[in-house]
């Protein structure tokens, strides 16, 4: 979960349930993990994420099912409360929407995973040209310093920051003309892969050189 780290992430491992050795979490646990103090905003990512998830071609009910939770709201009086089984890759949709959204026009990390045609354990940032990763670093870099400027920890006011800067860093690509994320061309090879190419060229001129 890479916008989940220390203590967030704790938390999120705390709240694992699992039945017959199958690993779930129960959104309203969630919610309160990331922060959010409000079921009805939390509700909207969830139905953002799941849009992410019927994208990509998984049935939504095998990563959200929805189920039910009686709580006691007087003295005998209970109320059903709507609720769902997430499964770890649920609530990865769920956390790393925000900032991509905004940058992307609305594009999921789903939407963007599947447009470049990556595999599940590709990652987008490693297929990336260098103008659209400045792009990201840059959304990225300045979301930051806003949450340390403004003070925010809670995760549901940092997401909406994360979209914000996006949009203004989308914003701005338009204004100057520039080639919009989406529309920049994927990388045939990972960063990783290029770097690697890379080294090997430099060990083996460094050789010739020595033999020389």
């Amino acid at each position: 979960m890479a916008d989940l780290k220390g203590k967030e992430y704790k938390k999120f491992e705390d709240i694992k349930h699992a039945e017959d050795g199958i690993e779930f979490w129960h959104a309203r646990e969630l919610a309160e993990c990331l922060e959010y103090e409000k079921w009805a905003n939390f509700n909207k990512v969830i139905n953002r994420a799941m849009l992410s998830c019927k994208n990509s071609g998984y049935e939504v009910n095998d990563h959200f099912a929805e189920v039910g939770k009686l709580v006691s709201i007087g003295s005998k009086t209970k109320r059903k409360l709507k609720d769902y089984k997430l499964t770890r890759y649920a609530c990865y949709l769920i956390v790393q929407n925000a900032g991509y959204m905004g940058l992307y026009g609305g594009e999921t990390v789903e939407d963007i995973h599947k447009r470049k045609g990556l595999t599940k354990k590709q990652k987008i940032l490693d297929y990336m040209n260098s103008q659209e990763l400045i792009a990201n670093l840059f959304r990225i870099s300045l979301a930051d310093e806003k949450l340390k400027k403004e003070k925010i920890s809670n995760s549901e006011d940092a997401n909406v920051v994360h979209n914000k800067v996006g949009q203004e860093v989308r914003a701005a690509i338009k204004r100057v003309g520039g080639v919009l994320p989406e529309n920049q061309p994927t990388p045939e090879k990972s960063i990783d892969e290029i770097a690697k190419e890379q080294i090997n060229k430099l060990k083996k001129k460094k050789k010739l050189m020595l033999d020389e």
